[in-house]
């Protein structure tokens, strides 16, 4: 199906508006995954025209998406990634466990941004980081539709990675997304080392419920999780 492809008029706003001369796109993987951490690329790319064929990454097949990714390491000015733990998302809730992953990802980078566009609607960043919010920006910005791209390859290497010895999850093909081989699995040998166990499919494997954690707050209410998926879907 035909896209649009990105461009940098975003960063050319944040450019104009606010003064800033080195922009960062910033993007996430792994946030609805039941297992493997979440995962946050930021890239830096100037206002080079960027790669043919360039877009989210959710809109390019798997061969594609790896042969641009190693093309985007070499064409962007630079990159960095960050990610959260399935225990730090258990601890912290995703939200937190976004910003903590973006924020070591931005951290990484050699020269702080003096911005960065953030793709979705709410911003996870925050303080001290000045951000531009873009709906879809992963289709429409030039550097936060590279971060998805890297980001995305970078955590289903590694998702195939940790599944080397888990090879009943299916890791290598559904990134520890929920797919029926997935299920099947955590049915019938439980969690791995690297599920997330704050997460609302535990709640239909009564054999493996017990091992659920429950963040609560302080008055002892217990908060929502954000982006989980329970077994039914």
């Amino acid at each position: 199906m035909p896209y649009e492809p990105p461009t940098h008029t975003v960063e050319r706003s944040l450019r104009a508006t606010t003064g800033a001369k080195i922009v960062a796109g910033v993007d996430e993987v792994g946030r609805g995954a039941w297992a493997g951490p979440v995962t946050v690329c930021a890239a830096v790319t100037g206002l080079r025209r960027p790669p043919e064929g360039l877009t989210d990454s959710k809109l390019l097949t798997i061969k594609r998406r790896t042969e641009l990714a190693e093309t985007l390491r070499t064409w962007v000015t630079s990159y960095a990634l960050g990610h959260a733990s399935p225990e730090e998302i258990d601890e912290r809730g995703m939200t937190a466990a976004l910003r903590l992953a973006a924020g070591r990802a931005l951290d990484a980078l050699p020269v702080r941004p003096d911005a960065v566009i953030l793709d979705g609607k709410h911003d996870y960043l925050g303080a001290p980081w000045r951000v531009r919010t873009v709906i879809k920006g992963d289709q429409s910005c030039v550097a936060v539709a590279a971060a998805s791209v890297i980001a995305k390859v970078q955590r289903d290497k590694m998702m195939a990675e940790l599944g080397i010895d888990h090879a009943d999850f299916g890791f290598a093909d559904n990134a520890g997304y929920p797919s029926p081989v997935h299920k099947a699995a955590l049915a019938e040998r439980g969690p791995t080392p690297y599920h997330r166990l704050s997460w609302a499919y535990l709640d239909a494997l009564p054999q493996w419920r017990h091992l659920k954690k429950v963040r609560s707050w302080a008055d002892g209410s217990v908060p929502e999780i954000e982006g989980q998926l329970g077994f039914d879907f």
